[in-house]
Parts: C-alpha cells; structure tokens; sequence
C-alpha cells in the first residue's frame, strides 16, 4: 500500500480539518502517516521533502512565507476561508453593530480578554478605533483561558469583545455576533489552501485524487463543528471526521 505523509500544524482545528482530508486519501486506498508540529518544524519538514501533502497554510497573508519559501510545495484547493473577527454574544449589546459604535457605549465591558495568538490583531484594531482612550484594556491569557471566559460570557451573555478566529469551536450553534470592521483593522479574509510536494504528482498522488483534493471544501461552519466535537464532545479527529462524512455533525 502507498504511505502518504501528511503534515499539519500541532492544534486541534487542524488535526479535525488533516482528517477529513484524510478520509477522502483513505477512500483512495492510501495509508497516511502524520507529521505533525510548530511552524519551524513544519516549513523545515517540507524543505527537506518530508510532507507530500500539507494542510492547511492560511493565505495570502498569515502564512505568506510558507506561499514562496518553500522549494519544491505548491498550494492548491480551498478548503475554508479563515477569517479575523471581533463578536459578542448574541443578544448581547444590540445597539452596537460595529467596533466603531464601542467609543460611545456604556454597556460593553472595557476589558478586552483576548488569546495570546491574536494579540498583535487586537491592538492593531484598539489603536484603529482609538479605544484606548475610551478607556478599553487589553487583557492577554493563554489561548484556553481565553476561549474559557469566552465560553463563559457567550452562556451568561455577558457584553464582552470577543476576538475570535473563525473558524473556531466558539462560533459554532451561532450564538456569536459579528462586530463591523469598516476600516478593516482586523485584516483580510484568508483562504485554508493545502500545500503539495510537486514531486508527488508523480509518485504518489495520482490526478483523480488531486482532482478530488483540490474540489474538497468544508467550509467555516463544518470546522467550527468538527472543532467543537473535539473539544465540547470528546470526539478523535478521526470521529469528527467520519460524522461529518455521514451527515450527523450538523443538524439537516
């Protein structure tokens, strides 16, 4: 049997994300074998010719070294569209449709709890907006105790900033709003491409598998529910993958 390496980065939304990709590789009777890690790793990995199939780099911006450093891997497909946003809970605050509106309100909390990987976003926007001098703190935790308070105001609805990726297991059940960035501080929607060693069109891939690869798409909200079965539902990757290949992770 042909072994596949498969590479993605060392957090739970991607290993739910590697294995559904790795449903469609194991539907091509392919065996899979995982590289895993930080991004250092990851990029050294590929260089050396160690990953024939890397998923997923989020293009063009937060990845971009991966788009032009990396000698012989080529992006292609689009699995979902990341995307950098600030939210409350829903019903939460309802005269507040955009981060602008938050200068003028009372309501929202002006501690800003917000997860060590964002960070540099979160002040890039406060300083956009000018919310320091309306008084609005930045708070930086590590990211689970982050998503934890996170998950606590979205139960209590709490007015508090939430900035989130998504997708991410937060957003799923659509109990968050989206704030309106209109000057676009937050950055740019991005696209969950894969990556492929260009040597293993030849030698490993064949063109009916690529074509099948590169027309998969999950989507924002299948990996929002893919994250949160993981970590709300004790599910495995592979658990989470093959309900949602059987239809049961989202409600028909």
């Amino acid at each position: 049997m042909t072994t596949v390496t498969l590479g993605h980065p060392d957090s739970i939304l991607h290993a739910a994300e590697a294995a559904s990709v790795v449903r469609v590789l194991e539907a091509h009777e392919l065996e899979v074998a995982y590289v895993t890690g930080g991004k250092a790793e990851l990029a050294a990995a590929m260089t050396a010719g160690r990953i024939d199939l890397f998923v997923s780099a989020w293009l063009p911006d937060i990845d971009a070294a991966w788009a032009s450093g990396l000698p012989g891997m080529e992006a292609f497909g689009q699995l979902y569209k990341p995307v950098f946003g600030w939210s409350l809970p829903e019903g939460a605050a309802p005269q507040v449709a955009g981060i602008g509106d938050l200068a003028h309100d009372e309501t929202v909390s002006r501690n800003i709890v917000a997860a060590e990987s964002v960070l540099e976003h979160v002040r890039q926007a406060v300083a956009a907006y000018g919310l320091a001098a309306r008084g609005f703190t930045i708070e930086a935790r590590p990211d689970d105790e982050a998503y934890d308070h996170a998950g606590r105001a979205i139960a209590s609805g709490e007015a508090a900033i939430l900035p989130l990726w998504q997708p991410n297991f937060l957003h799923h059940g659509s109990r968050l709003r989206t704030l309106g960035d209109p000057k676009g501080a937050l950055g740019s929607e991005q696209h969950a491409r894969m990556l492929l060693r260009r040597a293993a069109r030849e030698d490993v891939l064949d063109s009916d598998l690529l074509d099948e690869l590169d027309e998969l798409t999950l989507g924002n909200k299948v990996v929002n529910a893919l994250d949160y079965a993981m970590r709300r539902e004790g599910m495995s990757a592979d658990e989470a993958a093959e309900a949602w290949q059987r239809g049961k992770l989202l409600p028909r």
